[in-house]
């Protein structure tokens, strides 16, 4: 695991490591779901596996399994490299702030990334914003850990698990009534938009809703 002698010297790429919260950028994004998951839960889904592609396209190749579950909550797991987590001058695990912080290369940048449904890339924390709850376990080389999410505020602290030998992410997450009441999750839609847009991660899909 990396580390620093300060959390303040840490560069930032995607994500400001300076706070693990942003209530504001969270607050914008829950007063507007249409405008920030169009299409309603299918969006969340592609943002979220948009992710394991850039890992999938830095590592030569990777995999994803998207399952679907009855209560209408979608799990996310990939076998890269899990979120980049270091420790502090005090020696505490702190994970980069992808779920509650903006996404420095998508918001306020004009003909940013767009997702294979034709609606622009914003990053995790729309789908931890417009979710009731949202649960990331992360494995790393160096630890593993895991967190749960309500609205897009952390509410469990950054808990550790027993390492399985793997790494990767886990990303379960329930989006919110409306989006759920919106327009359905097609499976065979999600797995011909994700393989024709992002050919270096291999999709499979697990449908466990009833009917």
């Amino acid at each position: 695991m990396d580390t620093d002698t300060s959390r303040a010297a840490w560069r930032n790429t995607t994500h400001d490591w300076a706070a693990a919260v942003d209530p504001g950028h969270l607050e914008g994004i829950r007063r507007d779901p249409a405008a920030f998951a169009p299409g309603g839960a299918g969006h969340l889904v592609l943002e979220v596996v948009a992710y394991a592609a850039d890992e999938a396209e830095c590592t030569d190749g990777g995999r994803a399994v998207i399952t679907l579950h009855p209560d209408g909550s979608v799990s996310v797991a990939d076998d890269g490299r899990g979120t980049d987590t270091r420790r502090d001058e005090r020696g505490r695990a702190v994970k980069k702030p992808v779920m509650a912080t903006k996404d420095l290369r998508f918001f306020d940048l004009p003909g940013a990334q767009t997702l294979p449904d034709g609606h622009p890339r914003r990053g995790m924390s729309v789908v931890a914003a417009l979710s009731d709850h949202l649960v990331h376990t992360n494995r790393r080389r160096n630890g593993s850990w895991t967190q749960r999410y309500e609205h897009g505020v952390p509410v469990t602290g950054l808990d550790p698990v027993d390492d399985d030998g793997t790494t990767g992410t886990l990303v379960s997450f329930r989006p919110g009534e409306s989006l759920r009441a919106g327009q359905g999750l097609d499976p065979d839609e999600l797995l011909r938009r994700a393989a024709a847009a992002w050919p270096h991660l291999t999709v499979r899909i697990d449908d466990l809703r009833e009917g």
